[in-house]
């Protein structure tokens, strides 16, 4: 018996959150580079009740992409995407980040945006980094938004020479996130299906971890302690978001980007975070 499927690229602690929360019921087809993430998710999650198929796959690669949507399709109709994949400043150089952050994220909502079940509806993580850096030209936002994918990475302002570091990497490719859902819905609503993504804050993962670690630590230390939250989010929060954006409730919302940061981009821009 043929189920409607959920696919859900990255196996972290958002995407298993978003998943738990809206996969009951569901044929739920999870992907990630690293088979043993995402062989550790399944587990947890099928011992819960859930319904779990994994397979390995690789986010800046179309073929991969193609390969993992057309495994997923074997299971029944794609009704709900969730892609939590990606990579931090501290964790990969700049090519990297531009190819799965960027180039990836724009191939998958574009592939799935081909397949999606009519009522369907898709979330993709982006980051409150698209939120704090300064304002692209309205070419360069169109050029992100528009701009075939296999052409995304030819563009003047997305060469090396002209990115600062691998912060300056992930803001961009995060600011392409927000600007690629905008268009995408527009496709999205041609089969009948919506799409949003969640701008989070500092989330506690494994990857903030990772950040906290790293030779920005002390400054993702600092903006939670001086944001109006006054500490870090969790992954059950970014899902309280998705449970809005993926149901009934927010039929009326598709091409949003929602920022859910504690309150750390209004600190940085008129509170005690002013650089």
């Amino acid at each position: 018996m043929k189920k409607e499927v959920m696919l859900v690229v990255g196996a972290g602690q958002i995407s298993m959150a978003i998943a738990r929360r809206m996969g009951a019921g569901k044929k739920i087809v999870m992907g990630d580079k690293k088979i043993e993430n995402v062989q550790a998710i399944a587990k947890v999650m099928n011992e819960a009740g859930y319904d779990v198929e994994i397979q390995e796959m690789d986010l800046s690669s179309r073929e991969s992409i193609v390969s993992f949507i057309e495994y997923a399709k074997s299971f029944g109709e794609i009704s709900m995407l969730v892609n939590g994949a990606g990579v931090s400043p501290s964790q990969a150089p700049i090519s990297v980040i531009l190819n799965v952050d960027l180039y990836g994220t724009a191939v998958l909502l574009e592939e799935v945006g081909k397949v999606i079940k009519e009522g369907g509806v898709g979330v993709t993580i982006s980051s409150q980094s698209g939120w704090r850096m300064p304002q692209l030209t309205p070419q360069q936002d169109r050029a992100l938004a528009m701009t075939p994918c296999e052409e995304l990475l030819e563009l003047d302002f997305l060469q090396e020479e002209n990115i600062e570091n691998t912060l300056h990497a992930y803001q961009l490719a995060k600011r392409c996130n927000e600007k690629r859902v905008m268009y995408e819905a527009i496709r999205w609503s041609e089969r009948g299906a919506r799409l949003n993504a969640i701008a989070p804050g500092i989330i506690v993962t494994p990857l903030a971890i990772d950040e906290f670690n790293g030779p920005r630590g002390d400054f993702y230390k600092n903006m939670f302690a001086k944001c109006p939250a006054r500490r870090p989010g969790t992954a059950d929060e970014v899902a309280n978001v998705a449970e809005l954006l993926m149901s009934d409730k927010g039929a009326f919302i598709s091409g949003s980007t929602f920022l859910m940061d504690g309150g750390a981009t209004a600190s940085y821009y008129y509170g005690p975070l002013q650089p």
